[in-house]
């Protein structure tokens, strides 16, 4: 139960295999193991990547089998404690992980609902807008139609924003505003 005297324990057995020549290159019956022959048989001594005269090509990282043994080192030299720890990591990253992804297909369904309502709103709003320019030049045609004479500049002053405080135009047109009003008073005679 106790960790330290669980890694000593395992530390003096280490020790021992090492005193007597365990786990080397040179399996029981006397075989080197394939991962440690080269291309060419037995890997005798070579040296920066010279065997026996002939350069073989090196590579940048450890192969998969001293990766492997790296890895199985690693975990027998590991504390039972950071051995525990470690898998409870693992196992809590991986809940985060499914907590993530459930959220974020939960974020993409609420994003479609919102951009689907979004639509609708739009469509409905376009739908009013062109019911309401319709409407607006049926009357525009409807009053275009019906020129009496003497009613030009009524028309006019329709068609004409004659509030200076709803103008929202840059352009001064105060006097052309104010011509437009006498002449609807007093409208010059032909």
């Amino acid at each position: 139960e106790d960790p330290a005297a669980a890694f000593l324990a395992q530390q003096e057995t280490e020790m021992a295999g090492i005193e007597n020549d365990e786990g080397f290159s040179i399996l029981e019956n006397g075989e080197v193991p394939e991962a440690l022959q080269g291309p060419e048989g037995l890997y005798e001594g070579g040296v920066d990547g010279v065997v026996n005269g002939d350069v073989c090509q090196e590579t940048n990282g450890p192969t998969n089998c001293y990766a492997a043994i790296s890895q199985v080192d690693r975990l027998q030299s590991e504390p039972e404690s950071i051995r525990k720890w470690r898998e409870e990591q693992k196992e809590r990253l991986e809940q985060l992980d499914a907590n993530s992804r459930k959220q974020e297909a939960e974020w993409k369904e609420k994003a479609i609902k919102e951009l689907e309502e979004w639509y609708a709103r739009q469509d409905e709003m376009l739908e009013k807008t062109k019911a309401s320019n319709r409407a607006a030049e049926e009357a525009f045609v409807n009053d275009a139609e019906d020129v009496f004479p003497g009613t030009e500049w009524e028309r006019v002053a329709q068609l004409c924003d004659f509030n200076p405080k709803s103008s929202k135009q840059a352009k001064d047109v105060s006097r052309m505003r104010s011509v437009l009003i006498s002449l609807k008073q007093a409208p010059l005679v032909r």
